[in-house]
């Protein structure tokens, strides 16, 4: 018996639609039918036919076929995959060829044969079927080439800390658990992220990764389950999320404590029940995915201000990864450093050999706030700006935080203590607003937010 997914008949002839109705109910879904043409939209955008059978001829014009082929135009710009059955009691070869051309599938006459009638309708739902697989296929081959053309960072360190990670991450090189990667902004959490994909038994299928901190709060939802066309007043076309594009690979959310916690119950349902909806439909997508999340907060004092959900932590954190701070990681400061200096060297076309021991020095007893990622932006500075074989202290304009003088001390207000912090980074940064987050150790979107209400 052929399975026909969900049906969606148009015809004026009352007679008609019931017995389609009793013919194809063992064999659908569903099935909606519709007297009139008027109603199309309304069902295209509610049930979501996998098939849909349409009259050719209504009572406006009953032999020309006219308002078939307007409401053909009218369904196929609505989903410009749906498979549509013409059905008219005047069938023709030019009725057939003009159908055909203008994007119906097939043409069916009136009165039907019931064994032609099906395996029409089911050579119709294969090709719904191998439609939608397409489709999928290429946001996946999309999201394969995106986890392709990546940067493929090596991770660089011989200090303790680093070398409990490595082990850590060569512990889970064949298992497909869920992990949590917790550390400071500039650690390294998306390349540890990137590094576990690539050693994981899911490294031939896509790497998704979202960066929930640069993502205004409202847009959450249509980048992790997508939107059907028309869902908002810029849907113009039905677009996959990001977990119907990672299914059966791996879907990365990067700064997932910046997630709302209406947010955080759609998401854990979605794990919990390995589906999804997209924004504006009804349809539900199973969903196979492997999450690896990261973030610089502190997720448990989170979850003790009730600010994230314990069940989704639980969810997300069957194992752990603590990135080490760069300030915590001894002469790694210098081992990085040299990395970076040969890689801008290569790219800048410099004849760089070194640091002098004072530069060494230097950049060893500063803190790094900004981590892996402010001395990587660091070296390449010097690297563009420097002269001669070796890089000096001068090339190194670091400027370290003053300790705090008896008055700043004294004063304790958390607002006023806010707002010096937040003029002081933004004022080292030369107003970066991305540098400053990095070191004020909050996203970009939340430093944002913080300038808006504090008026700076």
């Amino acid at each position: 018996m052929p399975e026909l997914g969900k049906i969606l008949i148009v015809d004026d002839n009352k007679d008609v639609l019931f017995a389609l109705n009793l013919l194809l109910e063992p064999y659908a879904e569903k099935i909606k039918v519709s007297v009139s043409p008027d109603r199309i939209e309304t069902f295209m955008r509610t049930f979501q036919p996998d098939l849909i059978l349409l009259d050719m001829n209504f009572s406006r014009d009953v032999v020309s076929g006219q308002e078939g082929f307007d409401c053909l135009k009218q369904i196929l710009d609505i989903d410009p995959q749906a498979v549509v059955l013409f059905m008219t009691a005047y069938s023709d070869t030019d009725k057939a060829v003009r159908a055909i051309k203008a994007g119906a599938t097939d043409f069916i006459p009136k009165p039907w044969e019931k064994e032609k009638l099906l395996a029409t309708l089911s050579s119709g739902m294969k090709l719904r079927r191998s439609r939608t697989e397409v489709i999928q296929l290429k946001e996946q081959v999309e999201a394969l080439s995106n986890a392709g053309n990546g940067t493929e960072e090596e991770i660089i360190g011989e200090s303790p800390a680093m070398r409990q990670v490595f082990d850590t991450i060569e512990k889970l090189r064949d298992t497909d658990a869920n992990i949590l990667i917790l550390g400071e902004n500039g650690t390294g959490k998306d390349v540890v992220a990137r590094l576990l994909y690539q050693h994981s038994p899911r490294h031939s299928q896509p790497f998704v990764s979202i960066d929930l901190g640069s993502i205004p709060e409202q847009l959450f939802e249509s980048e992790l389950f997508g939107y059907e066309k028309g869902a908002f007043t810029d849907a113009r076309k039905a677009k996959a999320g990001r977990m119907e594009a990672a299914t059966g690979g791996t879907l990365f959310l990067d700064e997932i404590g910046n997630l709302s916690l209406p947010m955080q119950a759609k998401l854990l349902t979605a794990i919990e029940k390995r589906q999804i909806v997209r924004l504006g439909g009804t349809q539900v997508t199973p969903i196979d995915v492997r999450l690896l999340c990261a973030t610089n907060a502190d997720i448990r004092r989170m979850v003790d201000e009730g600010r994230f959900r314990q069940d989704l932590l639980y969810r997300i954190n069957t194992i752990e990864i603590h990135i080490p701070p760069l300030r915590e990681r001894g002469n790694d400061i210098l081992l990085l450093a040299e990395h970076f200096l040969r890689r801008y060297a290569r790219k800048y076309q410099k004849e760089m050999k070194g640091l002098t021991r004072e530069a060494k020095n230097k950049l060893l007893h500063y803190d790094w706030p900004g981590n892996v990622r402010e001395l990587q932006h660091t070296m390449e500075r010097a690297v563009i700006l420097g002269d001669g074989s070796l890089l000096r202290p001068e090339n190194f304009p670091l400027q370290a935080l003053p300790a705090p003088t008896r008055k700043e001390t004294e004063n304790l207000n958390l607002e006023q203590l806010e707002r010096q912090a937040i003029e002081r980074a933004m004022r080292l940064c030369e107003g970066n607003v991305s540098r400053a987050a990095e070191r004020l150790g909050i996203t970009r979107f939340a430093l944002y937010r913080k300038l808006e209400k504090l008026g700076l």
